[in-house]
Protein backbone atom coordinates (compact mmCIF):
# COMPACT_ATOMS: atom_id res chain seq x y z
CA UNK A 1 0.00 0.00 0.00
CA UNK A 2 2.83 2.38 0.84
CA UNK A 3 4.33 1.91 -2.63
CA UNK A 4 1.01 2.74 -4.25
CA UNK A 5 0.62 5.90 -2.17
CA UNK A 6 4.22 6.92 -2.80
CA UNK A 7 3.66 6.47 -6.54
CA UNK A 8 0.41 8.46 -6.35
CA UNK A 9 2.15 11.36 -4.58
CA UNK A 10 5.20 11.34 -6.85
CA UNK A 11 3.35 11.12 -10.18
CA UNK A 12 0.74 13.67 -9.11
CA UNK A 13 3.45 16.10 -8.05
CA UNK A 14 5.48 15.62 -11.24
CA UNK A 15 2.35 16.19 -13.32
CA UNK A 16 1.79 19.54 -11.62
CA UNK A 17 5.47 20.46 -12.14
CA UNK A 18 5.19 19.80 -15.87
CA UNK A 19 1.96 21.83 -16.04
CA UNK A 20 3.68 24.80 -14.41
CA UNK A 21 6.71 24.31 -16.67
CA UNK A 22 4.42 24.44 -19.70
CA UNK A 23 2.94 27.75 -18.51
CA UNK A 24 6.43 29.22 -18.02
CA UNK A 25 7.56 27.96 -21.43
CA UNK A 26 4.57 29.57 -23.16
CA UNK A 27 5.13 32.88 -21.38
CA UNK A 28 8.84 32.74 -22.16
CA UNK A 29 8.24 32.09 -25.86
CA UNK A 30 5.79 34.97 -26.13
CA UNK A 31 8.04 37.46 -24.35
CA UNK A 32 11.36 36.42 -25.93
CA UNK A 33 9.96 36.11 -29.45
CA UNK A 34 9.32 39.85 -29.62
CA UNK A 35 12.91 40.53 -28.54
CA UNK A 36 14.32 38.22 -31.23
CA UNK A 37 12.06 39.74 -33.90
CA UNK A 38 13.34 43.19 -32.91
CA UNK A 39 16.95 41.96 -33.26
CA UNK A 40 16.37 40.63 -36.79
CA UNK A 41 14.14 43.52 -37.85
CA UNK A 42 16.63 44.99 -40.34
CA UNK A 43 18.28 41.76 -41.47
CA UNK A 44 15.73 40.51 -44.03
CA UNK A 45 14.72 37.40 -42.08
CA UNK A 46 11.27 35.90 -41.69
CA UNK A 47 9.79 34.94 -38.34
CA UNK A 48 11.01 31.33 -38.51
CA UNK A 49 14.58 32.16 -37.42
CA UNK A 50 13.56 34.30 -34.41
CA UNK A 51 11.12 31.55 -33.40
CA UNK A 52 13.85 28.89 -33.70
CA UNK A 53 16.25 30.94 -31.59
CA UNK A 54 13.53 31.49 -29.00
CA UNK A 55 13.01 27.71 -28.77
CA UNK A 56 16.79 27.32 -28.30
CA UNK A 57 16.92 29.96 -25.56
CA UNK A 58 13.85 29.25 -23.42
CA UNK A 59 14.89 25.85 -21.91
CA UNK A 60 18.01 27.41 -20.41
CA UNK A 61 15.93 30.25 -18.97
CA UNK A 62 13.47 27.76 -17.47
CA UNK A 63 16.29 25.93 -15.67
CA UNK A 64 17.32 29.22 -14.05
CA UNK A 65 13.71 29.72 -12.92
CA UNK A 66 13.30 26.10 -11.79
CA UNK A 67 13.24 26.86 -8.03
CA UNK A 68 10.37 29.28 -8.62
CA UNK A 69 8.61 26.70 -10.84
CA UNK A 70 8.93 23.97 -8.19
CA UNK A 71 7.72 26.32 -5.48
CA UNK A 72 4.54 27.22 -7.39
CA UNK A 73 3.96 23.57 -8.31
CA UNK A 74 4.34 22.57 -4.66
CA UNK A 75 1.86 25.20 -3.56
CA UNK A 76 -0.59 24.10 -6.23
CA UNK A 77 -0.31 20.40 -5.43
CA UNK A 78 -0.45 20.70 -1.65
CA UNK A 79 -3.47 23.00 -1.75
CA UNK A 80 -5.23 20.66 -4.19
CA UNK A 81 -4.80 17.53 -2.03
CA UNK A 82 -5.78 19.55 1.02
CA UNK A 83 -8.93 20.91 -0.65
CA UNK A 84 -10.18 17.60 -2.13
CA UNK A 85 -9.60 15.70 1.11
CA UNK A 86 -6.71 13.53 -0.10
CA UNK A 87 -4.45 14.93 2.61
CA UNK A 88 -6.85 13.72 5.29
CA UNK A 89 -7.14 10.32 3.59
CA UNK A 90 -3.37 9.96 3.53
CA UNK A 91 -3.26 10.59 7.27
CA UNK A 92 -5.77 7.77 7.78
CA UNK A 93 -3.28 5.44 6.06
CA UNK A 94 -0.56 6.54 8.48
CA UNK A 95 1.13 9.26 6.39
CA UNK A 96 2.04 12.23 8.54
CA UNK A 97 2.50 15.74 7.14
CA UNK A 98 6.24 15.35 7.59
CA UNK A 99 6.35 12.12 5.60
CA UNK A 100 4.29 13.58 2.76
CA UNK A 101 6.51 16.66 2.56
CA UNK A 102 9.67 14.53 2.58
CA UNK A 103 8.36 12.38 -0.28
CA UNK A 104 7.63 15.47 -2.37
CA UNK A 105 10.93 17.10 -1.42
CA UNK A 106 12.94 14.02 -2.36
CA UNK A 107 11.05 13.92 -5.65
CA UNK A 108 12.10 17.52 -6.32
CA UNK A 109 15.69 16.69 -5.30
CA UNK A 110 15.87 13.74 -7.72
CA UNK A 111 14.19 15.86 -10.39
CA UNK A 112 17.00 18.40 -9.97
CA UNK A 113 19.64 15.69 -10.39
CA UNK A 114 17.95 14.46 -13.59
CA UNK A 115 17.92 18.04 -14.88
CA UNK A 116 21.68 18.36 -14.24
CA UNK A 117 22.69 15.01 -15.73
CA UNK A 118 20.23 14.65 -18.62
CA UNK A 119 18.56 17.95 -19.50
CA UNK A 120 21.39 20.41 -18.82
CA UNK A 121 23.76 19.01 -21.50
CA UNK A 122 20.95 19.43 -24.05
CA UNK A 123 20.10 22.99 -22.97
CA UNK A 124 23.81 23.92 -22.99
CA UNK A 125 24.09 22.73 -26.59
CA UNK A 126 20.93 24.66 -27.47
CA UNK A 127 22.18 27.90 -25.90
CA UNK A 128 25.53 27.43 -27.66
CA UNK A 129 23.73 27.14 -31.00
CA UNK A 130 21.69 30.21 -30.05
CA UNK A 131 24.79 32.31 -29.37
CA UNK A 132 26.67 31.09 -32.45
CA UNK A 133 23.70 31.81 -34.70
CA UNK A 134 23.16 35.29 -33.32
CA UNK A 135 26.89 35.98 -33.64
CA UNK A 136 26.65 35.26 -37.39
CA UNK A 137 24.05 38.02 -37.71
CA UNK A 138 25.97 40.42 -35.47
CA UNK A 139 28.46 41.37 -38.16
CA UNK A 140 27.03 44.88 -38.28
CA UNK A 141 27.39 45.33 -34.55
CA UNK A 142 30.21 47.76 -33.79
CA UNK A 143 31.33 46.14 -30.56
CA UNK A 144 31.59 42.42 -29.99
CA UNK A 145 33.47 40.10 -27.60
CA UNK A 146 33.81 36.35 -27.96
CA UNK A 147 35.85 33.73 -26.09
CA UNK A 148 36.09 30.24 -27.54
CA UNK A 149 38.56 27.39 -28.02
CA UNK A 150 40.49 29.54 -30.52
CA UNK A 151 41.07 32.27 -27.95
CA UNK A 152 39.72 35.78 -27.41
CA UNK A 153 38.13 37.82 -30.23
CA UNK A 154 37.24 41.49 -29.79
CA UNK A 155 35.71 43.88 -32.30
CA UNK A 156 35.34 47.60 -31.63
CA UNK A 157 34.78 50.67 -33.76
CA UNK A 158 35.83 54.31 -33.60
CA UNK A 159 34.75 57.24 -35.70
CA UNK A 160 37.15 56.60 -38.61
CA UNK A 161 38.27 52.98 -38.22
CA UNK A 162 37.45 49.68 -36.66
CA UNK A 163 39.66 47.32 -34.75
CA UNK A 164 39.71 43.52 -34.59
CA UNK A 165 41.73 42.03 -31.74
CA UNK A 166 42.67 38.39 -31.29
CA UNK A 167 44.56 36.83 -28.38
CA UNK A 168 45.49 33.29 -27.46
CA UNK A 169 44.16 33.56 -23.91
CA UNK A 170 43.20 35.91 -21.10
CA UNK A 171 44.65 35.34 -17.66
CA UNK A 172 44.20 37.60 -14.63
CA UNK A 173 44.44 41.11 -16.16
CA UNK A 174 46.55 40.15 -19.18
CA UNK A 175 45.99 39.12 -22.80
CA UNK A 176 48.68 36.93 -24.36
CA UNK A 177 49.91 36.57 -27.97
CA UNK A 178 47.89 39.48 -29.30
CA UNK A 179 47.28 40.53 -32.88
CA UNK A 180 45.44 43.79 -33.56
CA UNK A 181 44.10 44.69 -37.01
CA UNK A 182 43.08 48.29 -37.67
CA UNK A 183 40.77 48.63 -40.69
CA UNK A 184 39.46 51.57 -42.65
CA UNK A 185 35.80 51.93 -41.75
CA UNK A 186 34.69 52.68 -45.30
CA UNK A 187 36.82 50.35 -47.46
CA UNK A 188 37.56 47.67 -44.80
CA UNK A 189 41.22 47.68 -45.92
CA UNK A 190 43.78 46.80 -43.27
CA UNK A 191 45.70 49.94 -42.34
CA UNK A 192 47.89 48.56 -39.59
CA UNK A 193 48.70 45.32 -37.80
CA UNK A 194 50.04 45.27 -34.26
CA UNK A 195 51.54 42.16 -32.67
CA UNK A 196 52.38 41.90 -29.00
CA UNK A 197 53.45 39.15 -26.60
CA UNK A 198 51.45 40.48 -23.68
CA UNK A 199 49.08 43.32 -22.78
CA UNK A 200 47.87 44.63 -19.44
CA UNK A 201 44.15 45.41 -19.86
CA UNK A 202 43.37 46.26 -16.25
CA UNK A 203 42.07 49.64 -17.49
CA UNK A 204 41.01 51.17 -20.81
CA UNK A 205 44.57 52.30 -21.60
CA UNK A 206 46.08 48.98 -22.66
CA UNK A 207 49.81 48.59 -22.06
CA UNK A 208 51.35 46.33 -24.71
CA UNK A 209 54.77 44.74 -24.30
CA UNK A 210 57.26 43.55 -26.97
CA UNK A 211 55.30 45.18 -29.77
CA UNK A 212 55.81 45.01 -33.54
CA UNK A 213 53.80 47.49 -35.62
CA UNK A 214 53.20 46.89 -39.32
CA UNK A 215 52.02 49.94 -41.29
CA UNK A 216 50.51 48.15 -44.25
CA UNK A 217 50.52 49.55 -47.75
CA UNK A 218 49.83 47.44 -50.80
CA UNK A 219 52.50 49.29 -52.82
CA UNK A 220 55.31 48.87 -50.29
CA UNK A 221 56.83 45.68 -48.93
CA UNK A 222 55.52 44.81 -45.52
CA UNK A 223 58.97 44.32 -43.93
CA UNK A 224 60.00 47.89 -44.69
CA UNK A 225 57.00 49.18 -42.82
CA UNK A 226 57.54 47.33 -39.53
CA UNK A 227 58.56 49.00 -36.27
CA UNK A 228 59.53 47.32 -32.99
CA UNK A 229 59.00 48.95 -29.59
CA UNK A 230 59.25 47.57 -26.07
CA UNK A 231 56.10 49.27 -24.80
CA UNK A 232 53.08 50.70 -26.56
CA UNK A 233 49.71 52.02 -25.40
CA UNK A 234 46.34 51.91 -27.11
CA UNK A 235 42.97 53.09 -25.84
CA UNK A 236 40.05 50.68 -25.89
CA UNK A 237 36.46 50.73 -24.70
CA UNK A 238 37.17 47.40 -23.02
CA UNK A 239 39.06 46.44 -19.88
CA UNK A 240 39.28 43.16 -17.98
CA UNK A 241 36.25 43.93 -15.83
CA UNK A 242 34.06 44.77 -18.81
CA UNK A 243 35.19 41.66 -20.71
CA UNK A 244 34.42 39.47 -17.70
CA UNK A 245 30.98 41.02 -17.37
CA UNK A 246 30.26 40.48 -21.06
CA UNK A 247 31.53 36.94 -21.06
CA UNK A 248 30.87 35.50 -17.65
CA UNK A 249 27.92 33.49 -18.96
CA UNK A 250 28.80 29.81 -18.64
CA UNK A 251 25.43 28.56 -19.83
CA UNK A 252 27.08 27.03 -22.90
CA UNK A 253 29.06 24.71 -20.60
CA UNK A 254 27.05 21.82 -19.17
CA UNK A 255 27.40 20.46 -15.66
CA UNK A 256 29.13 17.29 -16.92
CA UNK A 257 31.57 19.27 -19.08
CA UNK A 258 32.32 21.63 -16.23
CA UNK A 259 33.20 18.71 -13.94
CA UNK A 260 35.22 16.72 -16.48
CA UNK A 261 36.89 19.62 -18.34
CA UNK A 262 37.49 22.07 -15.50
CA UNK A 263 41.24 22.45 -16.14
CA UNK A 264 40.77 22.77 -19.89
CA UNK A 265 38.17 25.51 -19.46
CA UNK A 266 40.48 27.38 -17.11
CA UNK A 267 43.30 27.16 -19.67
CA UNK A 268 40.97 28.58 -22.33
CA UNK A 269 40.66 31.73 -20.25
CA UNK A 270 37.65 31.10 -18.03
CA UNK A 271 38.26 32.50 -14.57
CA UNK A 272 38.55 29.98 -11.74
CA UNK A 273 36.26 32.14 -9.65
CA UNK A 274 33.52 32.03 -12.28
CA UNK A 275 33.99 28.31 -12.83
CA UNK A 276 33.73 27.66 -9.09
CA UNK A 277 30.66 29.85 -8.86
CA UNK A 278 28.93 27.95 -11.66
CA UNK A 279 29.97 24.57 -10.26
CA UNK A 280 28.60 25.38 -6.82
CA UNK A 281 25.41 26.74 -8.39
CA UNK A 282 24.92 23.39 -10.11
CA UNK A 283 25.58 21.46 -6.91
CA UNK A 284 23.20 23.63 -4.91
CA UNK A 285 20.28 23.38 -7.36
CA UNK A 286 18.85 19.98 -6.22
CA UNK A 287 19.15 21.09 -2.59
CA UNK A 288 17.46 24.37 -3.46
CA UNK A 289 14.55 22.52 -5.10
CA UNK A 290 14.23 20.29 -2.02
CA UNK A 291 13.99 23.32 0.23
CA UNK A 292 11.49 25.11 -2.00
CA UNK A 293 9.06 22.23 -1.54
CA UNK A 294 9.53 22.41 2.22
CA UNK A 295 9.03 26.17 2.12
CA UNK A 296 5.80 25.79 0.15
CA UNK A 297 4.53 23.21 2.62
CA UNK A 298 5.09 25.58 5.53
CA UNK A 299 2.66 28.07 3.99
CA UNK A 300 0.03 25.51 2.96
CA UNK A 301 0.00 22.40 5.13
CA UNK A 302 0.47 24.45 8.30
CA UNK A 303 -2.64 26.56 7.56
CA UNK A 304 -5.78 24.93 8.94
CA UNK A 305 -8.58 27.29 7.98
CA UNK A 306 -9.49 27.43 4.30
CA UNK A 307 -10.06 31.22 4.32
CA UNK A 308 -6.38 31.61 5.20
CA UNK A 309 -5.17 29.91 2.04
CA UNK A 310 -5.28 33.00 -0.17
CA UNK A 311 -3.42 35.02 2.43
CA UNK A 312 -0.72 32.40 2.86
CA UNK A 313 -0.32 31.98 -0.90
CA UNK A 314 0.24 35.71 -1.32
CA UNK A 315 2.72 35.90 1.56
CA UNK A 316 4.63 32.81 0.44
CA UNK A 317 5.00 34.00 -3.16
CA UNK A 318 6.37 37.32 -1.94
CA UNK A 319 8.72 35.41 0.35
CA UNK A 320 9.85 33.21 -2.54
CA UNK A 321 10.61 36.17 -4.78
CA UNK A 322 12.61 37.85 -2.00
CA UNK A 323 14.63 34.69 -1.44
CA UNK A 324 15.21 34.27 -5.18
CA UNK A 325 16.68 37.76 -5.49
CA UNK A 326 18.51 37.35 -2.20
CA UNK A 327 20.39 34.57 -3.99
CA UNK A 328 21.53 37.00 -6.69
CA UNK A 329 22.49 39.58 -4.07
CA UNK A 330 24.56 37.01 -2.21
CA UNK A 331 26.41 36.04 -5.40
CA UNK A 332 27.02 39.73 -6.15
CA UNK A 333 28.67 40.10 -2.73
CA UNK A 334 30.87 37.15 -3.56
CA UNK A 335 31.84 38.57 -6.94
CA UNK A 336 32.92 41.82 -5.29
CA UNK A 337 35.03 39.88 -2.77
CA UNK A 338 32.92 40.94 0.19
CA UNK A 339 32.55 37.26 1.06
CA UNK A 340 33.83 33.99 -0.37
CA UNK A 341 32.18 33.28 -3.74
CA UNK A 342 31.57 29.65 -2.78
CA UNK A 343 29.95 30.74 0.48
CA UNK A 344 27.90 33.34 -1.43
CA UNK A 345 26.30 30.61 -3.55
CA UNK A 346 25.38 28.56 -0.49
CA UNK A 347 24.24 31.34 1.87
CA UNK A 348 20.64 31.42 0.50
CA UNK A 349 20.46 27.63 0.82
CA UNK A 350 21.72 27.78 4.41
CA UNK A 351 19.30 30.60 5.28
CA UNK A 352 16.30 28.75 3.83
CA UNK A 353 17.41 25.54 5.57
CA UNK A 354 17.36 27.27 8.96
CA UNK A 355 13.92 28.73 8.29
CA UNK A 356 12.54 25.42 7.02
CA UNK A 357 13.94 23.43 9.93
CA UNK A 358 11.81 25.52 12.28
CA UNK A 359 8.78 25.32 10.01
CA UNK A 360 9.02 21.53 9.73
CA UNK A 361 8.46 21.21 13.46
CA UNK A 362 5.22 23.15 13.08
CA UNK A 363 4.16 21.01 10.09
CA UNK A 364 4.72 17.76 11.97
CA UNK A 365 2.48 18.92 14.81
CA UNK A 366 -0.52 19.47 12.51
Amino acid sequence: MNKVINKYLTLGFLKIIFNVLLVFVCLGIILNLFEEIEFFKGLDQNVSLPFLLTIMYIPNLIIKLLPFVVFIASMWYLISIKTNGDLLSLKVFGFSNLKIVLILSLTAFLFGIVILLVINPVTSAMIKYYEQTKAQYSKDVDHLVSINKNGVWIKEASQDSQRIITAKKVENTFLYNITIYELDKNSNKILRRIESDKADISNNAWELQSVTIFNLNENIAEDSQSTYVENYKINSIYNINKINKLYRNLDTVSFLNLVTEYKSLNQQGYSKRLLNEQLNSFFSMPVFLFLMVVLASIFTVSSVNKPQNLYYIFVSIICCVVIYYFKDLSVALGQTDRISLTLAVWIPVIAISLFCSIGMIQINEK
